[in-house]
């Protein structure tokens, strides 16, 4: 999932300036789950806006607005509203609003209400943690599923750097080694013979910007 914070209230103002008629598109999946764009946000945003004199011309919250068709599926909903709006506030990642504006058939403004911070895994109570920097080039199976690239600051792949200290990072000392983390994975399984291969410098053109994969040409 993607994890997403809310643009300051005096940023969304600056960016609908020009706009006195807004149409709300939140996120039923991501942004739901981060208190960011679920009902109970898209309700307060629609508050805010209207006490600021902007009409909020109506407002939709398809599961994913980043899958076009549910997008789709929301502005066939609400097309009187959208004959009668002058931009589209989108409280979703950045993938859910380059998705609305590629399915917006009225030309409108497309505006960001959240920020995108990264990609992440939520635990059993409820936190946030990057795990993954999608790289292209996945080593997960040589340091027992812990990402080197993405849980070390440096990205470091052979091995810890000199700083480390009671296996805690020098960069900061609250977070635990990435690599010690990998060892002690490796040494549960019976598999520190990992840790003796020496991993060549990363592909970097794996994850050459901008991805595409077709899967129906």
């Amino acid at each position: 999932m993607i994890v997403t914070q809310k643009k300051s209230q005096e940023e969304i103002l600056k960016m609908l300036s020009k706009h006195s008629k807004v149409f709300l598109i939140g996120c039923g999946e991501c942004s739901t789950t981060c208190h960011t764009g679920g009902e109970k946000e898209v309700l307060e945003m629609k508050q805010c806006l209207e006490s600021q004199g902007k009409k909020v011309t109506g407002w939709v919250i398809p599961n994913a607005p980043c899958i076009a068709a549910q997008t789709k599926a929301g502005f066939a909903q609400n097309m009187p509203a959208l004959r009668d709006t002058q931009a589209i506030l989108v409280l979703s990642c950045g993938l859910g609003v380059q998705s609305v504006k590629e399915n917006d058939r009225f030309g409108l403004d497309v505006l960001p209400a959240l920020n995108s911070m990264f990609g992440t895994l939520m635990d059993a109570k409820g936190n946030f943690h990057e795990v993954c920097s999608n790289c292209g080039d996945c080593v997960l199976d040589q340091t027992g599923c812990i990402c080197p690239i993405t849980r070390c600051p440096k990205g470091l792949l052979n091995g810890p750097c000199g700083g480390v200290m009671k296996g805690k990072c020098e960069v900061d000392r609250t977070r635990d080694c990435a690599w010690i983390l990998i060892y002690k994975e490796l040494e549960k399984k019976g598999q520190l013979d990992k840790m003796k291969a020496l991993s060549q410098a990363k592909d970097y053109g794996k994850a050459g910007k901008p991805h595409k994969v077709l899967v129906n040409v």
